[in-house]
């Protein structure tokens, strides 16, 4: 009789580590077992929602492919990651309420959680931005001949592009950082001496504001665009890059002169595609005063009639100086952008120096002696 009350408390007893839910229930009223069991279901349903997104990545990426796939595929690379962030933040923002909501560590990770909640929405929508630019730069189209719109919009989209990104930045660095109650206060205290400190960060960000103001001035007036010929530090080349902060040429033999945004607005430069990409090129000959000119015109007529680089407005030959030894003949051709007159006048320069060695081999720039012979006394 005295045995069957003691049996039945150790079966209760036991049953308490025995059964399932008794055995979860001690668990879970142990703060280092209920963190670990809420850190693995937490890994666990992370490892599945990432299944779960990356087949609908896929499945999103093959419907792409129906309509604009370049575009919708680039969408999709550029949001894919900071949307995955975004889900995850939902997900561990659960969790921790569920299991680690009365631990000393709470607090702590709830601060973290909202810092990475801010950078992922900053994030996204920097990605955001970028695709809607990428969207619409998409439809010009620099390639065609005429095509001085497209690269006046291309060049103020990116600037403006590059300042919206920068704005986005500071914005979610500054909240990131009033999320401390340290760092709030010493903004506070900041506040308060603006005056001195405004001053001193005038001085000090000088130049810096001063780059930045000239790259937004870039952007506004546009004395340079994208893909404009220029000729800066005696260098030819086209404008590859534009920042808030530096220009990037590309010169003709594929270097990269890298200038800063103040240089195009402090110093003079040539541009040969401001307002237009047609352009006149020259050819200069030095050549003797025995040299028929009409007919050095009459073969130039006929090498650029057949040429396809020539665009039909200007072709012609001009004394434009005469020395002791020779005259100076100019010709100009013209065509539709500078590649095309480059490749013009190297044509037109080697052909009409094989036409004159032809047909006067004598005529090109020379010395002339002359003896003088005197009688004998």
């Amino acid at each position: 009789m005295n045995r069957e009350p003691c049996r039945n408390q150790l079966i209760i007893h036991f049953s308490k580590y025995i059964l399932p839910m008794n055995f979860i229930e001690r668990l879970m009223s142990q703060e280092p077992y209920r963190i670990l069991i809420g850190m693995g279901l937490f890994l666990l349903s992370s490892l599945l929602l990432y299944l779960i997104y990356q087949r609908v990545i896929s499945v999103l990426k093959r419907k792409s492919l129906i309509r604009k796939p370049a575009v919708n595929s680039f969408v999709i690379d550029i949001l894919k990651i900071p949307v995955l962030w975004l889900l995850l933040w939902i997900l561990f923002k659960i969790f921790s309420h569920s299991f680690i909501s009365d631990t000393p560590v709470f607090s702590t990770l709830m601060s973290i959680n909202n810092i990475l909640l801010i950078l992922t929405v900053g994030w996204l929508v920097i990605k955001i931005v970028k695709a809607f630019f990428y969207y619409w730069l998409n439809k010009l189209d620099i390639h065609t001949a005429d095509n001085l719109n497209a690269r006046r919009n291309l060049t103020r989209m990116k600037i403006f592009e590059n300042i919206i990104v920068a704005t986005i930045v500071v914005v979610v660095l500054g909240i990131c950082l009033m999320t401390f109650e340290q760092v709030r206060s010493i903004g506070v205290s900041l506040l308060t001496s603006a005056g001195i400190a405004g001053i001193i960060v005038g001085f000090a960000a000088q130049k810096s504001i001063a780059t930045v103001l000239a790259g937004v001035q870039i952007a506004i007036t546009q004395p340079i665009r994208l893909d404009d010929v220029v000729i800066v530090e005696g260098e030819w080349g086209r404008i590859e890059e534009i920042t808030l902060t530096y220009v990037v040429v590309k010169i003709w033999d594929e270097r990269r002169l890298i200038l800063p945004v103040t240089y195009f607005i402090e110093k003079p430069f040539q541009n040969w595609t401001r307002s237009t990409a047609e352009i006149l090129g020259t050819v200069f000959l030095y050549v003797d005063y025995a040299l028929p000119v009409d007919a050095l015109r009459s073969r130039l007529t006929e090498i650029v009639q057949h040429h396809p680089k020539w665009d039909g407005r200007v072709a012609n030959i001009q004394v434009t100086d005469t020395k002791e030894r020779y005259k100076e003949l100019r010709v100009l051709v013209s065509s539709k952008d500078a590649s095309l007159n480059w490749d013009l006048r190297v044509d037109v320069r080697e052909q009409l120096l094989d036409f004159i060695q032809q047909n006067y081999p004598g005529c090109f720039a020379q010395m002339r002696v002359q003896k003088l012979h005197t009688e004998s006394l």
